[in-house]
């Protein structure tokens, strides 16, 4: 509704700056009666600034509407994203994050949101995607996108659409929770292929700043080899497993478990990103409403002044002429 208001107003004030004719308020009293009858100057042009102030005014409303509701919204997402933290911060601990691992399948977990008017965070997460896949492109390396949200699909699928391997939108349409993202991220684990996943989000540090981040979760396969090669994941031979399980199974639960806590921390900071950039956005559009506002209330009382100077004018030289 606010998204609908906003343009809706926006055509209102921008109707009268695309006229091929426009009026001048301090057209001369001797053009001919009948023109000046037909056009109406004095009239239209101060009802020209009535309208841009009218509409600037309920764009304004609408803008400071729009800050107050991402507000609210910020207040009930962020408590939950501090909290999911602590569900990754282990796993991390466990099989570190290695963004630099060299593999031949990679996968790009792009997050955005479904909705625009918040900034840049979108457009920053589309670029690192478009990086890392071009970092991680080669003859024997092969890159896929997995999209979450509209604004990703958005541009993605402009330039890297038979790179796409899967779309999820409306994901933010009601309140998340991990249950929702565990089934999310049990989806993508069986429709694509990978060696590692790359999940890129921006992570929420404060209403004006959030940080664009990426993390990599690796897959059993890859796990185990960097075990076995004594690099960051060789602690993992100091564990003991108990129970009928193999080594294999272990790092197999273990990685999709990590991967979907993973993505329950990234939804969440996403979300807390996205609506503090809504509402530095939408402050920021309410100040420069009340700027316009008051240039085009300065430009309303200059021209209603010319227009009473110019007919006061009229009124003396008739009467002069008069008396003469």
């Amino acid at each position: 509704m606010a998204m609908a208001a906003l343009r809706r107003e926006g055509r209102r004030f921008a109707a009268p700056l695309i006229s091929n004719n426009p009026i001048n308020p301090f057209r001369s009293s001797f053009a001919p009666a009948e023109e000046q009858a037909l056009l109406g100057v004095r009239s239209i042009s101060t009802q020209i600034v009535r309208n841009r102030m009218r509409s600037v005014k309920n764009i304004q409303k609408i803008t400071k509407a729009m800050k107050m509701v991402a507000a609210s919204k910020l207040r009930a997402i962020q408590t939950r994203a501090e909290n999911s933290r602590g569900l990754w911060q282990p796993f991390t601990a466990l099989l570190g994050d290695t963004p630099s691992v060299d593999v031949k399948k990679n996968v790009i977990v792009t997050i955005t949101s479904d909705k625009g008017l918040c900034g840049g965070i979108n457009s920053t997460s589309v670029k690192i995607s478009r990086g890392l896949r071009k970092l991680n492109s080669g003859p024997d390396q092969e890159s896929k996108y997995v999209i979450l949200g509209e604004k990703a699909k958005a541009q993605l699928v402009r330039d890297s659409k038979k790179h796409i391997e899967l779309i999820i939108t409306e994901l933010q349409k009601n309140p998340l929770n991990y249950t929702q993202v565990s089934v999310l991220a049990d989806d993508i684990l069986k429709n694509v292929e990978y060696d590692a996943l790359r999940i890129v989000f921006n992570k929420f540090q404060s209403v004006v700043s959030f940080l664009p981040t990426t993390a990599t979760v690796l897959s059993p396969e890859v796990v185990e080899r960097e075990a076995e090669s004594g690099g960051k994941l060789r602690e993992l031979d100091s564990y003991e497993i108990e129970g009928g399980e193999t080594k294999s199974e272990v790092l197999q639960n273990l990685t999709e478990f990590q991967f979907s806590c993973v993505m329950f921390n990234a939804v969440l900071e996403n979300a807390c990103s996205e609506q503090g950039a809504r509402m530095s956005a939408m402050d920021s559009s309410s100040r420069n409403a009340g700027d316009m506002l008051d240039r085009l209330t300065l430009a309303y009382n200059r021209t209603r002044q010319a227009s009473i100077t110019t007919e006061l004018i009229e009124i003396i030289s008739g009467a002069s002429a008069l008396q003469g």
